[in-house]
């Protein structure tokens, strides 16, 4: 039964990322690079994945040997270096969750005609049930993996509709025509940064794998959430292509939207707004259990009350998305935002590494530690750049 209910949390952990990092500003940032990079959007895609990779395996790697939360872990290294990590986290995912708020209603209206309000206090209750449940990580592993599936279901039917030009896209994804840097770095931030490379990890110390030993079995985990995550970007990359190269022109005020709608008419529509909420509920769930996950650590009472401030989490979010009104011009830029607070958080986790103090007789492979300043490296230079 234990074994069982850590397999769970395995995969529980991987889709918990994944579907972390795909919700409305993933699936916008999609759509419009696709249009503006075309078939050499696949290229950046898979820098990303690359990239995305070498940040899971360091990081997921260095928490779970430690034992310890990334906040606790840079408390430790330099007193008040965790608290400006849980900072810029929390800050990143309450900003990321004010816009899954604002999707998850958009998803919503597009469906039913509720208007985006009254769907996005509607999302906002039911991702606030699952951590009313006592046993609200195995919910909250078991609500990822559904509606993971259920975008993957959806966008596999959207490619196969929209006949996408396969043999362009697999060549311009090996040997590109064109480079964007903040295409790069947008991904990199919207599929790793901020508080969703930690999401995963830091739901498998709350289910009790930790330690050398777990590491086989955390390094399966954090591949697996990558490559989900990957395959529905270039899924939707694909699907997003043959809508491009058909002569569609994609709305610019909902770019997914009009991919769904030119494939499949009036019912693309709803389509459309299934995947949306799905995206948009999942990572509601996943920024407020990872942004409060970095919080808790620091009092007992604050870990004693964890569930509840979660809660809190997702209502203030939504307070501030029914009082902002449209922060969907943000998600980009969120995207991009988190992609700056990616090299300092793996900064420090890399520093960590090599302190003898915080990770016992544990050595951090050294090909991973090049990799890891490397990615740290070529990240800085991205957002140089773009600046």
């Amino acid at each position: 039964m234990i074994q069982k209910r850590k397999s769970n949390a395995l995969l529980g952990a991987a889709f918990l990322m994944a579907t972390s990092a795909v919700g409305p500003g993933f699936l916008t940032q999609t759509t419009v690079f696709t249009e503006r990079l075309t078939t050499s959007f696949g290229f950046v895609i898979l820098l990303s994945v690359i990239i995305d990779l070498c940040v899971q395996f360091n990081i997921w790697q260095i928490i779970v040997v430690s034992g310890r939360r990334a906040p606790e872990l840079a408390n430790a290294l330099f007193p008040g270096l965790g608290w400006l990590l849980a900072f810029l986290i929390v800050a990143g995912g309450l900003a990321f969750n004010i816009g899954n708020i604002a999707g998850a209603g958009l998803g919503i209206e597009a469906m039913t005609g509720i208007p985006i309000e009254t769907g996005s206090i509607i999302s906002a209750v039911l991702a606030i049930g699952i951590f009313l449940f006592k046993e609200a990580g195995s919910a909250m592993d078991t609500f990822a993996k559904i509606l993971g599936m259920l975008m993957i279901l959806l966008i596999l039917y959207i490619v196969a509709s929209s006949q996408p030009p396969l043999g362009p896209a697999l060549l311009h994804t090996i040997a590109p025509r064109q480079f964007d840097a903040m295409a790069t770095l947008t991904l990199v931030g919207g599929t790793v940064g901020g508080y969703i490379s930690f999401a995963g990890a830091h739901r498998l110390l709350d289910s009790g794998l930790l330690g050398i030993n777990a590491l086989p079995k955390v390094n399966r985990s954090a591949a697996t959430g990558i490559l989900l995550t990957a395959l529905i970007r270039y899924l939707l990359f694909l699907a997003t292509l043959g809508v491009v190269y058909a002569g569609a022109t994609l709305n610019p005020d909902n770019p997914p939207a009009s991919v769904f709608e030119f494939v499949a008419g009036s019912a693309g529509r709803k389509l459309f707004g299934l995947m949306i909420w799905a995206a948009a509920i999942t990572s509601v769930v996943g920024a407020a259990y990872t942004s409060i996950s970095f919080v808790r650590s620091f009092h007992p009472l604050l870990d004693r009350h964890h569930r509840l401030l979660t809660i809190a989490f997702i209502l203030l979010s939504a307070i501030i998305f029914l009082w902002m009104g449209k922060p969907v011009q943000i998600l980009v830029f969120v995207g991009t935002l988190n992609g700056f607070v990616l090299p300092v958080a793996l900064s420090i986790l890399l520093v960590i590494s090599r302190r003898s103090r915080l990770m016992g007789t544990y050595k951090h492979p050294l090909a991973l530690q090049l990799a890891g300043w490397i990615i740290v490296g070529v990240l800085l230079g991205l957002a140089f750049a773009f600046f």
